[in-house]
């Protein structure tokens, strides 16, 4: 099988086979339970957390923090 041109399926049904040969079903739950896709808009959100500071602002801050 060339895995150039291997389809999203595909790759995702050859791995999950693999997973399941190399560490089978138990570890293979395990190992996958590991990940999830994640919540919420990150693109949105991150305006919260970042500030309204410029660039020279920023700049300034990390200098100051560097000085003994």
């Amino acid at each position: 099988m060339n895995n150039d041109y291997m389809t999203l399926n595909e790759i995702r049904v050859l791995g999950f086979e693999t997973l399941l040969r190399e560490l089978g079903p138990v570890a293979t739950i395990r190992f996958m339970q590991q990940y999830e896709s994640g919540r919420g808009n990150y693109t949105r959100d991150r305006h919260k957390w970042l500030t309204k500071k410029s660039v020279k602002e920023l700049a300034q801050e990390i200098t100051k923090e560097k000085k003994p």
